[in-house]
């Protein structure tokens, strides 16, 4: 697809209905974020997202899909422990919650890493800008790239990533500039997050988009709907209706026959 500047559409998904959507609506990739700590489990950031929250997720999303690519996060802790902990992880991903392959943050300090689970036969995505699993390191959600140095580092990361074998390298909250200055030296395809147009391709988390999130919303996601305020004047409208005795009706209800119900009673 970048060879043929074709643009690459990934979003997120955590369960089955929505993974389902996603796929038959024509999505290139679906990414089983780490995000989902924070959208759907209520956790305060990304660190507190275990193995067993991202293999439970992965096979309700697997369930969902035919077509698009399923990528799944590696979560914190779960590649920082050597290389063999790195590769049973990402098998454990890979085996029990049926990913095609999985993304991992960072640059050339998990190179090896990296490579040896891609030396395993697991297709792995890279991560550079913003990584939040290293929030506390980088002192927030902060913007990375803004200068000469984070630049340098940043492209050679994405060299070293490239050279090591990753199909692809999310590029997360960078400047637009800088994120298309790294994908002309790539042949391999970078998605942006908040990293400008000039990417190959682009991922949100649908939740984020749908307006389901109820937490901040990061300036570079679009709304493309309001499903959260839909949700609340629809319960809000059910309960109304159920202490009024307007819900249920008489269509939303099953009957037997006069002659069964006499006998019944016995009347």
């Amino acid at each position: 697809m970048k060879q043929n500047k074709q643009k690459i559409t990934m979003l997120t998904a955590y369960d089955y209905p929505t993974a389902k959507i996603l796929d038959e609506n024509g999505v290139d990739g679906i990414l089983v974020g780490d995000s989902l700590g924070m959208v759907v489990l209520g956790y305060e950031d990304t660190t507190q997202v275990t193995m067993e929250d991202m293999i439970h997720h992965i096979k309700a999303v697997n369930r969902g899909m035919k077509q698009a690519l399923l990528v799944a996060d590696m979560p914190f802790l779960s590649y920082h422990m050597g290389t063999i902990q790195s590769v049973k992880n990402a098998g454990k991903l890979i085996q029990e919650g049926h990913a095609q392959a999985v993304k991992l943050e960072g640059g050339q300090e998990i190179l090896e890493d990296i490579k040896a689970i891609i030396k395993a036969g697991i297709p792995v995505m890279g991560n550079l800008g913003l990584t939040p699993q290293s929030i506390h390191q980088l002192g927030g959600y902060i913007m990375q790239g803004k200068t000469e140095e984070q630049v340098n580092k940043m492209l050679e990361d994405a060299l070293a990533l490239e050279s090591a074998g990753v199909f692809s390298i999310v590029l997360e909250y960078v400047p637009a500039e800088v994120a298309a200055f790294i994908s002309s030296k790539l042949s391999i395809p970078t998605i942006g997050i908040g990293a400008g147009v000039g990417c190959d391709g682009q991922i949100l988390v649908t939740h984020d988009i749908l307006g389901l999130y109820q937490g901040s919303t990061p300036k570079f996601v679009k709304r493309y709907a309001e499903i959260g305020i839909e949700m609340e004047h629809a319960v809000q409208q059910y309960i109304q209706e159920v202490k009024q005795g307007l819900f249920p009706r008489e269509e939303h209800s099953f009957r037997v026959e006069k002659e069964s119900l006499k006998r019944i009673y016995g009347g």
